[in-house]
């Protein structure tokens, strides 16, 4: 009798630590294909919404989005501080045990150059497979994705142990002072979270199969400099040795031979080990002997020339971008400009950095001007052995078995920066992007598109990650 009674304890006990790993997804399935329909009409609708910034005009995708969670029965707020670019928070409560997530995204895009898209950008356009429009990917997918997931919340009732909160947000794309900035100063209250997800990353697909998915847990500072040339101004047919084109236009080709020394973090060191793993036996040898003193030199000028984005993570980058001097073809000015974008690395010494810009330089007739304009704060990096990225990889491990994730180091800018800098531990995600696609279809393009497939692959993925952090176990 004693012994039955220890093993009825014993399966009990079994049973009791069993429960908390049946995954949440298998207690609230989805049937993913009746979804797909309302997931495009959603995708569609919003890219039909002309949110350029400038001027911005998010309200009107806010417009869009809250009478839909209201009648979800979805709590939602709408904080603006200029009346024509809204953000809507969204707010289902868990009990409170657990600090609550973040799922965001931005609804403002980049403005556009009609003539040179081959469709209509605000059409949102289905053709050969593909969603083409402006904010395809950049980023009304991320908020199509977290719209959807809110209301798979609502509509399965699923118990949470955190609130989930949704973000659209105005203002990302240069004028975060509306947006995100706006809601972290003055609604923090109203935000504030333990994780965040939103855009960065992407999952990495060649041929159709996917290889890996790139998290982004850190992200480059923009530090928007200019340099100053001065000299004196004069007649044209009169050659000055202190014209000022001319010196800018030997300190600006400086940066073609020169950039910033190779420095390595626990983010990028992660990325090129895990990279390693997956690549072709070339690729491998260079991504494992990126710090070799030996071989660095070599591999560098490689990736300079075959992978720049993979030359860019491992230094602050210094690029010109705009040249101004001058206003008639016979008048020397007495002034020259180059604006530079400068993406720092997250430690970089900015005040040291331009001293080493001057002794490049090496001239004293231009100056350095940093400029405020278009900078995010400079915030410390996500963790990749926290509760949120393990939760990721599960994700992952899930849904692309034969993959692998790797943590990454945006070249570009999100708003993640503002709140890594309140302590929110943050991570970007995004589309599946297959090696073959150019970037002349990327974000910012003129052929900006996604993969229709790609969006309902997103709103699994969030909807998997948030079950996994979000959801009683």
């Amino acid at each position: 009798m004693l012994d039955r009674m220890k093993i009825t304890a014993s399966l009990a006990l079994t049973a009791c630590c069993l429960t908390p790993l049946i995954h949440a997804a298998d207690r609230h399935p989805v049937d993913w294909s009746k979804l797909e329909s309302e997931t495009m009409d959603h995708y569609i609708s919003i890219l039909r919404i002309d949110t350029s910034n400038p001027p911005g005009d998010e309200t009107k995708a806010v417009n869009y989005l809250k009478p839909i969670l209201d009648s979800a029965g979805i709590q939602t707020e709408v904080f603006a501080l200029d009346p024509k670019r809204a953000n809507l928070v969204a707010r289902i409560k868990g009990n409170g045990s657990k600090r609550p997530i973040i799922i965001m995204g931005h609804t403002d895009v980049v403005g556009v150059q009609r003539d040179k898209w081959p469709l209509d950008p605000f059409a949102a356009i289905r053709k050969d497979g593909y969603v083409w429009g402006r904010g395809s990917s950049d980023d009304k997918s991320h908020v199509v994705s977290s719209l959807m997931t809110m209301l798979l919340l609502k509509r399965l009732h699923v118990p949470l142990d955190r609130d989930v909160i949704f973000i659209a947000e105005a203002g990302e794309e240069g004028t975060s002072g509306v947006g995100i900035g706006f809601l972290v100063d003055q609604h923090w209250d109203a935000i504030a979270a333990e994780y965040a997800l939103a855009e960065g990353g992407h999952i990495s697909a060649r041929h159709g199969k996917v290889r890996y998915v790139e998290i982004a847990t850190t992200e480059k500072s923009p530090r928007t400099t200019r340099l100053v040339a001065h000299g004196t101004a004069g007649h044209g047919s009169r050659p000055r040795l202190d014209n000022p084109v001319l010196h800018l236009a030997s300190a600006v080709s400086k940066f073609q031979t020169w950039q910033p020394a190779m420095r390595l973090s626990d983010t990028t060191r992660a990325y090129f080990e895990r990279l390693a793993t997956i690549s072709p036996p070339d690729q491998a040898y260079r991504y494992n002997h990126i710090a070799d003193s030996a071989k660095t030199a070599e591999i560098q000028r490689y990736l300079a020339e075959k992978e720049p984005g993979n030359y860019s993570v491992l230094r602050t980058s210094i690029v010109p971008t705009i040249l101004q001097g001058g206003f008639r073809s016979n008048v020397i000015p007495s002034q020259a400009e180059a604006t530079l974008d400068i993406r720092a690395l997250p430690d970089e010494d900015m005040d040291r950095l331009y001293e080493e810009m001057r002794r490049v330089i090496a001239d004293p007739a231009v100056e350095i001007v940093p400029s405020s304009s278009h900078n995010r704060p400079v915030s410390p990096p996500s963790r990749i052995d926290s509760e949120m990225f393990r939760a990721l990889e599960r994700t992952q491990k899930s849904m692309f078995p034969t993959a692998i994730t790797i943590p990454a180091m945006l070249t570009g800018a999100t708003d993640n920066a503002q709140l890594r800098t309140k302590g929110v531990q943050a991570y970007g995600f995004g589309p599946i992007v297959d090696d073959s696609e150019s970037e002349l279809h990327g974000a910012h393009s003129d052929q900006e598109r996604m993969l229709e497939t790609s969006i309902h692959k997103m709103v699994q993925y969030l909807w998997y990650t948030v079950l996994d952090i979000a959801a009683t176990k």
